[in-house]
C-alpha cells in the first residue's frame, strides 16, 4: 500500500517537474502578460512595440532619477523602471537601461562639473526642498534620462510640471507621459538622425537672440536653422520637415508665397505664428505710453483663407491676463512700481484633451487677434486655444495706451463667447495658385501641384508666443515663457515642443500623450479616523490566516496518513 502511494507521489512529482520545465521553455520563446488595470497602465501601445521590435542596433537609456528623495519621486522612478523593463521585454538585447545616482561618490566640485556636462546635453538639475527631522534640507535631483544610439544622444524629461496642479497631479501627469517621451526619443534617434526644421528670415521675424531659448529647446530632437525663402533653392526647402514663421512684419512676395504653397503641397508642415496687428508693449513705453495699433500687411490673407483660416485685424482684451509694472507715483524721490493687470496679455488656459495641449499649464500671449474658420473641403480644423469668456475685441486702427490701466474694466463689457486664437488644420489642402500663372520672378523650375498630400499646419494669432524676453541689464535671454515681471513661467516652451512633435511625427505616436492614469488618492481624513482599525487588520489578520491554514493542513494530513 505504501509502495503504491510512493509510486503515485513520484509520478505526480515527475509530471509537475516536466510541466514546469515545458512552461519555462515556452515562456522563453513566447512573451505575454495580462494587464488587469482599468486604464491598461502596464500595456505598451502597438506603435511602441513595433518600434522596439524593429530596432537594428542597441539603444542605451541612462536614467539620472536615482537617490534618496520623497515618495512621490520614488513613484516616478519606479514607474520609469517598470516601463523600461517592458521596453526590454520587446526590444530584447537592443534595449539596455541603467539608473545612475548623479551625486554618489563625487565631491562638490565633481558634482558641479557633472551637472554642467548634463546641462550641455539638454538635461537640467532641479533643487528640491525635503522635510526631515531636523527641518528642511535642499536636495539636487535630475528627473531626466539620456537615450544614446550609435554616438547620438537625446535627453528625455521625466517630470512634467504644470501651473496650478498639486504635487500628486504633477507626478501623475509625468507617469502618464513616460511612454510617449521614451518612444518618441527612440524613434527620433533611430530613424536617420534628427529631423530638420527652420525658422524663416527676411521679413523682420524674431531675431536669433529672441528665438535662442526656443531653438535650444528644439535642438534636443531636431536640427534647427534659419531659411530665407527668397534665396533658398526649392530642392533644399523640400528637405526641411517643418517651417516656422515667427512674427513676420513685412510683406511676402508672390514668389515666396508660391514656395510656401508648393512646399505644403508636397507634404511639408508649417507653423504660422502671425501678428496681424502692429502693437508692442516696448513700443508703447517708448512712445510716451501710447501707440496707434495698425494692421500688419503681410500679403498672406488670401493664402491662409484658401487653406481655411482668417486672422482678423483686431486685438483681444481679456480679463484673464498677465500683469505689467507701472509707476504709480514717487515717494521720497523714488518711483513706486505696482503690478497691474494688462488686458492685452491674455493667459490662455488649455481646456481640451488634444495631445498638443493635454495637461499643459497656461500660455501667455501678447496682443493676440481672433481667428475665423473658413469651410474648405478635405481639411479638418481643430480649435486648440481660446480666450476666456471675459473678453472683448478692439478693431484696428485703435489707440493703445497705458492710461487704460487706470480704468477698472467693466465686467459687462467683457462678456463674450470664447474666441479662437490657435487652430490646427489637417488634411489635403488646395493650392493658392491653382488656375494662376507662376510668379514672374520665380527662378527655380518648380512643377505646380494643385492638391496637397495629407499634411497639417498650425496657425496662432500671436508671434510673441515664441519670443524670449531679453534682460535689460546684461542682455541675457530669459527662458521661453518666463515673465520677468510676474516672475512666473508659462507653458509657451512646452507648447512649442508639443506642436513640433505633433506636426513632425506620426499621429499614432502623438496619441500616446492622451494616455490617462486615474489618480486614486486615499481619503486622508478617513485614514486618520480609522488608523487603528487598519493597523490591527494589517498586523493580526495575516497571522490568523497562517494559523488557520496550518491547523487545516495538520488535520488534513492526519486524516490522510493515519491508518
Amino acid at each position: 500500500m505504501v509502495s503504491k502511494q510512493k509510486q503515485k507521489d513520484v509520478k505526480q512529482f515527475s509530471f509537475t517537474l516536466i510541466a514546469l520545465l515545458l512552461f519555462n521553455i515556452v515562456s522563453q520563446v513566447f512573451f505575454g502578460r495580462i494587464d488587469f488595470t482599468a486604464e491598461k497602465r502596464y500595456t505598451l501601445s502597438p506603435i511602441s512595440k513595433n518600434i522596439l521590435r524593429n530596432l537594428k542596433q542597441p539603444v542605451t537609456i541612462t536614467v539620472y532619477l536615482y537617490g534618496d528623495f520623497p515618495s512621490g519621486f520614488k513613484r516616478l522612478r519606479n514607474a520609469t523602471k517598470d516601463l523600461l523593463a517592458d521596453f526590454k521585454a520587446y526590444g530584447g538585447s537592443n534595449i539596455d537601461f541603467n539608473f545612475v545616482n548623479p551625486s554618489e561618490g563625487k565631491s562638490q566640485e565633481q558634482q558641479q562639473l557633472f551637472f554642467n556636462e548634463l546641462y550641455s546635453k539638454g538635461i537640467e538639475a532641479t533643487n528640491l526642498s525635503v522635510k526631515t527631522e531636523s527641518g528642511l534640507t535642499q536636495k539636487t535631483i535630475i528627473p531626466a534620462a539620456l537615450v544614446s544610439y550609435e554616438g547620438q544622444e537625446i535627453p528625455v524629461k521625466l517630470l512634467q510640471s504644470r501651473m496650478g496642479l498639486s504635487p500628486e497631479e504633477v507626478l501623475n501627469n509625468s507617469v502618464q507621459n513616460l511612454e510617449f517621451a521614451f518612444t518618441a526619443a527612440i524613434k527620433k534617434i533611430t530613424t536617420g538622425g534628427k529631423p530638420r526644421l527652420a525658422f524663416t528670415v527676411g521679413h523682420n521675424e524674431l531675431s536669433d537672440l529672441q528665438l535662442k531659448d526656443a531653438a535650444k529647446g528644439l535642438s534636443d530632437g531636431y536640427d534647427v536653422g534659419r531659411v530665407d525663402l527668397s534665396k533658398v533653392p526649392f530642392t533644399e526647402l523640400e528637405k526641411i520637415k517643418l517651417l516656422i514663421i515667427a512674427k513676420p512684419e513685412t510683406q511676402f512676395t508672390e514668389t515666396e508665397k508660391f514656395k510656401l504653397d508648393q512646399y505644403l503641397m508636397r507634404g511639408g508642415k508649417i507653423f504660422w505664428a502671425i501678428d496681424q496687428v502692429n502693437a508692442d508693449l516696448d513700443s508703447i513705453k517708448k512712445g510716451h505710453g501710447q501707440q496707434l495699433a495698425l494692421a500688419n500687411k503681410l500679403n498672406l490673407d488670401d493664402q491662409l483663407f484658401k487653406y481655411g483660416i482668417r486672422i482678423n485685424y483686431d486685438l483681444i482684451g481679456d480679463m484673464n491676463c498677465g500683469q505689467i509694472p507701472v509707476s504709480v507715483g514717487n515717494v521720497a524721490g523714488e518711483a513706486q512700481i505696482q503690478m497691474v493687470p494688462w488686458l492685452f496679455n491674455p493667459i490662455i488656459m488649455p481646456t481640451t484633451a488634444h495631445p498638443i495641449i493635454k495637461n499643459m499649464e497656461g500660455i501667455k500671449l501678447q496682443f493676440a487677434s481672433t481667428i475665423d474658420i473658413i469651410e474648405v473641403k478635405n481639411v479638418a480644423k481643430t480649435v486648440l486655444l481660446t480666450t476666456s469668456p471675459y473678453n472683448r475685441e478692439l478693431k484696428v486702427p485703435t489707440l493703445v495706451s497705458l492710461d487704460m490701466i487706470e480704468d477698472t474694466p467693466d465686467p459687462k463689457q467683457f462678456q463674450s463667447a470664447p474666441k479662437a486664437v490657435c487652430v490646427l488644420l489637417e488634411g489635403q489642402f488646395t493650392s493658392n495658385f491653382i488656375n494662376r500663372p507662376l510668379p514672374a520672378a520665380l527662378g527655380d523650375n518648380i512643377s505646380k501641384i494643385s492638391k496637397s498630400k495629407t499634411t497639417n499646419m498650425l496657425v496662432i494669432s500671436d508671434g510673441d508666443i515664441l519670443r524670449s524676453d531679453i534682460s535689460e541689464k546684461d542682455g541675457s535671454v530669459y527662458p521661453l515663457g518666463y515673465d520677468r515681471f510676474m516672475q512666473q513661467t508659462f507653458g509657451n516652451r512646452n507648447f512649442l515642443l508639443n506642436v513640433t512633435d505633433f506636426l513632425t511625427n506620426e499621429p499614432d505616436l502623438i496619441n500616446l500623450r492622451s494616455k490617462e492614469i486615474e489618480l486614486r488618492l486615499l481619503d486622508k481624513g478617513l485614514l486618520v479616523a480609522q488608523k487603528t482599525k487598519y493597523q490591527v487588520i494589517n498586523t493580526v489578520l495575516p497571522i490568523l490566516i497562517v494559523l488557520i491554514l496550518g491547523i487545516f493542513q495538520h488535520i488534513y494530513r492526519k486524516k490522510r496518513y493515519t491508518a
